[in-house]
């Protein structure tokens, strides 16, 4: 896949009308849709569960990049992986078993990323950066849209492109959170592969130029 992408996130969609939104994300240069599912235990919203992706698949041929805010999310992987999910991706903090959790992602044909809060540094990830397929750097808490970009976490950005570099590895590295005109390039400065941005895209403040 060429990078850098844009996967804007369905969280800031008009949820009366997933269709028009998907619709918005293709037409705006999006090149994958990042779709939050939260289950109000790991962060305190509720959004939309495996019907919900089952029912917008097959409105576009995107990947979907699905991102299980939950506990327990090795529950998850057989039904989203059955819904239409490409890449899931799980929180670090969510379960004791990411190496193991990583080879189930595998083991359905999806491709396995994960995901670390603000609070998390990159280094807790040393175990696994050479199985994942995607580290995904919150750049802001998880759990509510709109929220403005932490500066350290960009820095998280650049000390996986290091660590990538002098390791050969081959993960790309995904940022969430705060992303809108003025933040994205100091994102795509730090190195980063997949943008995911919700409320600034959806309200049309960030502009994509693949």
């Amino acid at each position: 896949m060429k990078t850098p992408i844009l996967a804007p996130s369905l969280l800031s969609a008009d949820f009366c009308n997933l269709e028009k939104a998907i619709k918005q994300i293709e037409k705006g240069g999006g090149a994958a849709v990042h779709i939050d599912v939260m289950d109000g235990q790991f962060v305190p919203e509720i959004t939309y569960g495996e019907p919900v992706v089952r029912s917008i698949r097959k409105l576009t041929k995107l990947p979907f990049d699905v991102h299980l805010m939950t506990e327990h999310p090795e529950r998850q992987i057989d039904l989203f992986a059955a819904a239409g999910a490409d890449w899931i991706t799980f929180h670090f903090e969510a379960t004791p078993h990411s190496h193991r959790l990583i080879q189930l992602i595998h083991e359905k044909g999806k491709k396995a990323g994960v995901s670390i809060c603000p609070a998390t540094p990159v280094s807790a990830l040393s175990e696994i950066l050479d199985s994942a397929d995607i580290i995904l750097v919150m750049t802001v808490n998880p759990g509510w849209g709109g929220q403005k970009i932490i500066p350290s976490c960009v820095e998280k950005i650049a000390q996986l492109k290091e660590l990538r570099k002098q390791k050969n590895l081959d993960f790309l590295i995904s940022c969430d959170g705060g992303i809108n005109q003025d933040t994205l390039k100091e994102v795509l400065d730090a190195g980063v592969d997949i943008v995911v941005s919700g409320s600034s895209f959806f309200t049309g403040k960030l502009s994509w130029q693949s």
